[in-house]
């Protein structure tokens, strides 16, 4: 293989393995979207605190395990408590009441979280070791590999339970038609609390994926806005659409990091995505794989 290829191969393999660990933070805005009709802004935020919750965990000399168990039913009380006491009372309002208390928690959760955690990086360290990982001619940080494997592992998990679990259908059946779904007898306040604790299990992971590769302070908050073109290029409601999309924009961060920075300066991965995600969106409003609304007026 030539150089000019291992190169290529190299950085789409890095993208791809960054792309993945982006789809398991899209996946909580995808269940979210796909129970409730309404986008979680806070979703970064979410993922800041859980690798808050984690850190502190671990300070407190607690074995991994244990902090990864703690952080996620944390988490899964946090959301039902979010979602009872804040997003219930906003059942039947317009959609962006919801986005905008949404926006709301996010502000409270980045102006409380470093007051009550305190303002410093702090290391999260998973006992996977430093050595680069070879596949191939490329070479990845390990943290990178266990983060793509842990993300394909959700998928396949939200996958199965979405279309063989009964309580999945119901979910899918809320998110279809609430009105219809409540006639049919379907507790639809339930199932918007699980959507919401589900999100807030992956959350927990990506806290504390992304926590260990960036460090865990108030910035890995933005990890949510870095993941927002994934959710919209593949589609709100759809989970095939989070993972081929996170895949696309990993990939495309990566070229454009390895082939535009060094004539530019550097910074193009941080605005390729979203050039992609308006082009995009000219041609397909709904995202690759979102379903096309048709309203009858």
């Amino acid at each position: 293989m030539s150089e000019d290829l291992e190169f290529a191969f190299a950085l789409v393999l890095s993208g791809a393995s960054i792309g993945l660990m982006y789809s398991l933070i899209a996946l909580g805005f995808v269940l979210v979207y796909k129970a409730t009709d309404a986008i979680n802004f806070a979703q970064g935020e979410f993922v800041m605190l859980a690798g808050l919750i984690v850190v502190t965990a671990l300070g407190f000399e607690a074995p991994l395990i244990a902090a990864v168990v703690v952080v996620v039913l944390a988490m899964i009380g946090f959301s039902f408590g979010l979602e009872k006491v804040v997003l219930r009372p906003l059942l039947g309002r317009p959609v962006v009441a919801v986005i905008m208390a949404t926006i709301g928690v996010a502000a409270v959760l980045r102006g409380w979280g470093p007051l009550i955690f305190g303002i410093e990086t702090r290391n999260l360290p998973l006992p996977i070791g430093d050595e680069p990982i070879a596949i191939g001619p490329a070479s990845l940080p390990p943290i990178q590999v266990v983060g793509a494997a842990v993300a394909l592992l959700f998928f396949v998990v939200f996958n199965w339970f979405f279309k063989k679990s009964r309580m999945g259908v119901a979910m899918r059946a809320v998110a279809d038609n609430q009105q219809v779904a409540q006639a049919m007898g379907i507790n639809v306040e339930r199932y918007f609390a699980l959507a919401w604790a589900m999100a807030g299990i992956v959350s927990a992971l990506g806290g504390v994926v992304w926590g260990s590769m960036l460090g865990v302070d108030v910035q890995l908050a933005l990890v949510g806005l870095k993941v927002f073109p994934v959710v919209i290029l593949g589609g709100l409601d759809s989970i095939g659409g989070a993972l081929v999309g996170g895949l696309i924009i990993g990939i495309v961060e990566s070229l454009a990091a390895g082939y535009l920075d060094p004539y530019v300066g550097g910074g193009t991965k941080d605005f390729a995505p979203y050039v992609l995600m308006i082009l995009v969106l000219m041609v397909r409003p709904y995202g690759i794989f979102g379903r096309r609304q048709i309203e009858r007026v």
